[in-house]
């Protein structure tokens, strides 16, 4: 089959250096083309090159040419370092379409990466999540994934399932002298693979807010300071505060991260009853947060007693993940009285505390070899095949359920996967990647 040659930048246009990446067969043809000197002699060097159109000189820059298979791709690529300006990559570009060679898909070259063998499919999602990641937990927990943590893990389990399969083999050949101790020593095997199974679902339910975030809600009556909680953790006066309650009428958003773990913050309308529309719209935008919320936080104003507007809160919280705060706490004259915290957003007062509490209560678990909600539904489904395996005694149908969660497992490493969802998958990434 005739592989095409591709090409895209692969860094942001606008900044000083821009990087243009080419992979497939033409790439020796390219640099020989475009280049004033043979780079393809000097493989794996970088290189003062210009490149060129003719004899018209597009750009100065840096240049390197990598023979497969020993490359990201698997294929020949060729590296163009050039100046970052948009109008210098666009005439790079420009040059490159009239080779053979087409502008790339995105994904296309991790895709490429994956198809040639040089990392599995569950390695290859992990590049978009380096790429995304939006704190320091959520990197490490994607690079432990690109360099095959999980990977090991899951194959750790096939091979187990693997052997269990090749004893029912014998057992059904000659069952005479084998299918007894078969059958005693199946369960256990099976037992073990579907353990740590389980660990990796509970390790992905806590590793999924790595990937996604902490999705906390700030909820209370109007005016006991969420606003100003939100400015106080993000470090920036985004929110409006004024003395006026019900001054936020809608839900506003902000990322950041705390102790490394990503976290949505978002500031709702005071929730009481009004008969203002506008508010009310505001009002019901808070519920949904609510209701959609990891962790939610109540604040109760600290210096006042507890209003019917708060109990009405500390009701519609209930069961829900929450803190309660005690707010202001730089008027307050006495640490005692209600709430897990008493907080000040104008003093810093609790705040460390507070962050530390949001991550302890969302579950996020360092090191979690699970980020991705895919893997996690595969794994159940792995699991699902396991528990029915040891419900039936017939040990062809055992070897059923075990090819089954053999299926599963693969569709997580790109074993046993289907060429649609792998262009699913890599839809989702950038061009240039």
């Amino acid at each position: 089959m005739t592989v095409d040659t591709i090409y895209a930048p692969s860094t942001a246009v606008g900044g000083a250096i821009a990087l243009i990446r080419v992979s497939g067969p033409l790439c020796p043809v390219i640099a020989r083309e475009m280049l004033d000197r043979d780079v393809t002699k000097a493989p794996r060097m970088m290189r003062f090159v210009h490149m060129q159109d003719g004899n018209a000189v597009l750009d100065d820059g840096m240049a390197c040419f990598l023979p497969g298979p020993g490359t990201y791709t698997g294929e020949d690529m060729l590296e163009l370092s050039c100046h970052g300006g948009s109008r210098s990559v666009a005439r790079l570009l420009e040059r490159l379409s009239k080779t053979g060679a087409r502008p790339a898909e995105p994904g296309e070259f991790t895709k490429r990466a994956f198809l040639n063998g040089k990392m599995d499919l569950s390695e290859a999602e992990a590049v978009m999540d380096v790429v995304s990641a939006r704190a320091e937990e959520s990197l490490k927990a994607a690079l432990d994934q690109l360099h095959g943590k999980l990977k090991e893990r899951i194959v750790a389990v096939e091979e187990l399932l693997l052997d269990s399969l090749s004893a029912i083999d014998a057992a059904v050949d000659y069952p005479d002298e084998v299918e007894e101790d078969v059958s005693l020593a199946l369960p256990e095997s099976l037992n073990r693979a579907k353990r740590e199974i389980d660990a990796l679902i509970a390790e992905g339910r806590q590793g999924r807010v790595l990937r996604e975030g902490v999705y906390v809600a700030l909820v209370g009556r109007p005016n006991v300071g969420k606003s100003s909680l939100l400015n106080a953790l993000i470090g920036a006066d985004r929110a409006i505060v004024t003395e006026l309650p019900g001054t936020t009428r809608d839900t506003l958003d902000e990322e950041t991260a705390f102790f490394g773990v990503p976290v949505r913050l978002v500031d709702t309308a005071g929730i009481r009853d009004s008969k203002d529309v506008v508010e009310q719209i505001g009002i019901d935008r808070a519920k949904t947060a609510l209701d959609r919320a990891d962790v939610a936080v109540l604040l109760l104003d600290g210096t006042q007693t507890l209003t019917e507007e708060d109990e009405q809160l500390l009701t519609l919280t209930e069961g829900k993940t929450r803190l309660i705060l005690r707010s202001k706490g730089d008027l307050l004259q006495t640490e005692d009285g209600f709430g897990d915290l008493t907080i000040s957003a104008k003093t810093g007062e609790g705040l460390e505390e507070l962050k530390r509490r949001i991550v302890a209560l969302s579950g996020a678990r360092e090191g979690a070899a699970i980020t991705n909600e895919r893997h996690i539904k595969a794994l159940e489904n792995a699991a699902a095949a396991l528990q029915h395996a040891g419900q039936v005694s017939e040990l062809t149908l055992v070897a059923t359920d075990i090819r089954d969660a053999l299926h599963h497992l693969g569709a997580i490493t790109g074993r046993d996967v289907d060429g649609e969802l792998i262009d699913r998958i890599f839809a989702r990434f950038c061009v240039g990647k």
